[in-house]
């Protein structure tokens, strides 16, 4: 008797108390449990229908093809070449699937390639188009000045300095011996940076968390009171402040007296920078203009260059590495590219889509990359040989006012509204922010030390944090308080070896942050 569902002899025999009919006790069981009826009549069946079967052991017989050797020999080789069949179309299905995914992936790099190329093209078409619509107004002004020239009997009419903002000179372009320079300056920064160690004369940790005021100047106007921008002269322990009183006043820190006083702005000072070489000075103005002033032995400053290319507020002024190059950014949504030596305006950019203006700048310690920040809170990285735009960054709320990039060449710290925001230049992506104030309160400044070991950021107070990495911590050693009784420190400033912060706020007075053993004097 045979299973009626396999055709073969039960091992464990059951039989269909209605049906009569033989089955193997596991197949039948598992038939019922997934459809409730008979499989060859079809009928309702269920577990109480089935009857168990008492029989003896049962031998199965052999099959003819394993009743010998020959025939199991053969057994074994069809299931034998059935294998290698079997292999050897998976292995031809991986073939394929290897040659489909390669080319999958040439097809996506060649689109990337085309994309990126596109991008590139079509930023460097718009950069012209704004050029040529900035130069179009001068070749008609040029035009119109010949014909007052041959008018004149031959005379040249003086050159109108506050020329309108259609009628900018032509701008020669950064030229391939300045770029040059700049990349011969890059590589050997790049390599200096590979093999830096960290100063052993640091502040450590311990000293920062015990900075309180040590000394308080008296620099600007009481009428127009406020500090806007600082500086410092490493190699003559000088102390630059911008005020609002429209002025630039450069301090000995040690002796506290007052070396200079810059007069020739109209309009509050936002940016001073010292030049490290040839004892030069820069101070960019809300009057639209940058000066550039030059000092002598015995202290005084000379202003030897009124740059007047901008035609809006200047917001930042930035050195390159090479000393003998710097960018100004205003609010007129260009920044521009100038020789030193001459004060020549050699580029002016802008992007298509700025249209409020920049109010923060810098550059990144190697020289050929420039950060800019924007009134409608983006953080622009430009390419400084080509001036053009190759990342943004995103997410800030209000006007970026501050701008610092670590000597590690790695990190970017952007000051706004809402507080600090760091980014890894590596994977242009930002991996940590503090939002340290209330909705009121601005984050005016940030500054890291020259060691990249901390980071000082300024609001309604001074704030102090351990440079960590992408996934450690940032810790804050120390909080310091505005003393100036505004509640708006506007400007930070590390010391060498961070001994000392230099801070200004929006009275007239500049403090000293530090400990009295440090060299700073104590105040009287």
């Amino acid at each position: 008797m045979n299973c009626s569902i396999s055709g073969e002899v039960p091992e464990e025999p059951v039989v269909s108390k209605n049906l009569g009919l033989l089955f193997e006790k596991r197949l039948i069981e598992r038939h019922i449990a997934d459809y409730g009826k008979c499989p060859v009549t079809g009928e309702p069946l269920t577990l109480d229908d089935i009857v168990p079967i008492k029989t003896g052991k049962i031998v199965k017989p052999r099959s003819l093809t394993a009743a010998s050797i020959p025939g199991m020999l053969g057994m074994f080789q069809n299931e034998w070449d059935a294998l290698m069949l079997s292999n050897f179309a998976l292995e031809q299905q991986l073939h394929a699937a290897r040659q489909e995914l390669s080319h999958a992936l040439y097809q996506h790099d060649a689109a990337c390639r085309v994309i990126a190329r596109l991008k590139k093209e079509r930023d460097e078409a718009r950069s012209f188009l704004v050029q040529a619509e900035r130069q179009l107004p001068l070749l008609a002004s040029t035009a119109v000045a010949a014909n007052a020239s041959a008018l004149s009997n031959g005379k040249r009419a003086a050159e109108d300095e506050d020329l309108g903002p259609g009628a900018k000179r032509m701008r020669p372009g950064i030229s391939q011996n300045v770029i040059a320079e700049l990349t011969d300056c890059n590589t050997a920064l790049s390599k200096q940076r590979k093999n830096r160690q960290i100063s052993p004369t640091l502040a450590p940790v311990e000293a920062l968390e015990r900075y309180t005021q040590v000394n308080s100047h008296p620099l600007h106007k009481t009428t127009k009171a406020g500090i806007t921008s600082i500086d410092i002269n490493i190699s003559k322990d000088i102390i630059a402040t911008g005020g609002v009183d429209s002025n630039a006043v450069l301090l000995h820190r040690t002796s506290g007296q007052i070396i200079s006083t810059l007069s020739g702005h109209s309009k509050k000072v936002t940016s001073v920078k010292f030049v490290a070489q040839n004892d030069l000075f820069l101070s960019g103005s809300a009057d639209k203009t940058v000066r550039v002033w030059q000092g002598s032995e015995n202290g005084n400053y000379e202003c030897c260059h009124v740059l007047k290319e901008h035609t809006a507020g200047v917001q930042a002024v930035t050195v390159h590495a090479t000393n003998n190059y710097f960018v100004t950014a205003s609010l007129d949504s260009t920044w521009c590219f100038y020789d030193l030596s001459s004060g020549s305006c050699l580029a002016q950019v802008a992007h298509p889509s700025d249209s409020q203006g920049y109010t923060s700048a810098a550059f990144h310690p190697d020289g050929l990359i420039l950060g800019t920040g924007t009134s409608d809170a983006v953080v622009r990285i430009w390419d400084v040989k080509s001036q053009g735009n190759v990342a943004n960054f995103d997410g800030h709320t209000g006007a970026v006012s501050a701008i610092s990039f670590s000597e590690n060449g790695y990190f970017l710290a952007t000051a706004a509204h809402d507080g600090v925001k760091l980014w890894d230049l590596r994977k242009l992506k930002n991996f940590r922010s503090f939002e340290l104030y209330d909705s009121n309160t601005p984050t005016n400044s940030v500054d890291f030390d020259y060691s990249g070991s901390y980071l000082a950021i300024a609001g309604s107070d001074i704030r102090v944090y351990q440079v960590g990495t992408v996934k450690t911590e940032w810790n804050c050693l120390k909080t310091l308080p505005d003393l100036s009784g505004t509640g708006k420190v506007t400007s930070v400033k590390f010391g060498p070896d961070a001994k000392y912060l230099a801070v200004g706020s929006m009275d007239h007075n500049l403090r000293m942050f530090g400990l009295s053993e440090d060299g700073v004097p104590e105040e009287s």
